[in-house]
């Protein structure tokens, strides 16, 4: 098997576009001063990737999963993340045996 130089240069730089926007990302967001509206956008993050990448898997495997997710949000309101974890676990286990 050869190896073609233009794909290993093709290759070479994805790998470095994609790790100078990914470094990039932790020099900006030390100098950006964010008030009001732009700093509640900056805050949902973290929440929206974590449902985007939740509730695919919760809506789309079965009844059991997805009583469980809807348990484990409201969990979320009145726990704290260890507390919120065990809810989620006990209660797709027991949902799982019961569906």
């Amino acid at each position: 098997m050869s190896l073609d130089t233009t794909t290993l240069l093709a290759i070479l730089a994805m790998a470095v576009v994609t790790y100078v926007t990914r470094i990039a990302g932790l020099f900006v967001a030390d100098r950006l001063v964010l008030t009001g509206r732009a700093k509640a956008a900056f805050d949902a993050i973290p929440p929206a990737v974590l449902v985007a990448v939740i509730a695919p898997t919760a809506l789309t495997t079965g009844w059991a999963e997805a009583i469980a997710a809807a348990v484990t949000a409201l969990a979320a309101f009145r726990l704290p993340l260890l507390g919120t974890v065990a809810v989620g676990v006990v209660s797709v286990v027991v949902l799982r045996s019961l569906l």
